[in-house]
């Protein structure tokens, strides 16, 4: 109802009280009705006006929460069953959300609050993003690779050619395995703090080892088809 409608159905003022009467009593009664009237629609309009906020407030919530959940599940590796609320939980929201619209928009704000702090915590404090451990242990296979055949190479340049094929014999199965002897050491040396134990990729770390030796093959064998 507009203001106009409210200036025109309230009860014109009175220049000075009536006389004791039914006219009295009625004038009296009609201004007690329109009292309620107008404390119902503003408890209706405010009432309203908090649906409405905690409807918003309760969208900002949801999608903060979502992208905190995917963040701790993908950056943290937390576990998503431990990301959602459990019965303890809900019981004590369902009490601070209480019964009106009123009290569940403070509850809504009060978490959109402790989001934001969330937040800041995760930024302060986000860890390095963690290497998947074939990559990470790549890192420590390569080098040791890299240096298999760079003596190969070494071997193959200084080498007679006729003991070519007892160097390459030998580099090719003693090389390698200590290669891989020294990634798996090293390994387990720099991330064996790891509390659920290290994972070592063996099969990643045995091929990059063999691929130096792959290589001088291929390299001999083609310079013998040059020359």
């Amino acid at each position: 109802m507009t203001d106009q409608q409210e200036t025109t159905s309230a009860i014109p003022a009175q220049p000075a009280p009536p006389a004791p009467g039914p006219w009295a009593d009625y004038l009296a009664a009609a201004q007690r009705l329109d009292a309620v009237r107008r404390a119902a629609s503003a408890a209706s309009a405010e009432h309203q006006g908090a649906v409405t906020a905690a409807r918003q407030e309760l969208s900002s919530v949801r999608s903060r929460l979502a992208a905190q959940e995917t963040r701790l599940a993908r950056d943290l590796a937390v576990p998503v069953l431990e990301l959602r609320p459990q019965s303890a939980d809900l019981e004590v929201a369902a009490q601070a959300a209480g019964t009106g619209p009123a009290s569940a928009l403070a509850a809504l704000q009060q978490a959109r609050r402790s989001a934001d702090a969330a937040d800041a915590l995760l930024t302060e404090a986000a860890p390095a993003r963690r290497w998947r451990p074939w990559a990470r242990n790549l890192l420590v296979y390569g080098p040791f690779a890299a240096v298999v055949l760079i003596v190969q190479i070494a071997l193959y340049l200084v080498a007679d050619p006729g003991s070519v094929p007892t160097y390459a014999l030998l580099c090719g199965l003693t090389m390698p395995v200590i290669a891989f002897g020294l990634g798996w050491v090293t390994i387990g040396f720099v991330y064996g703090g790891d509390p659920g134990g290290v994972d070592r990729t063996p099969i990643i770390g045995a091929v990059a080892c063999l691929v130096p030796v792959l290589l001088t093959c291929m390299g001999v064998g083609l310079a013998s088809f040059l020359n």
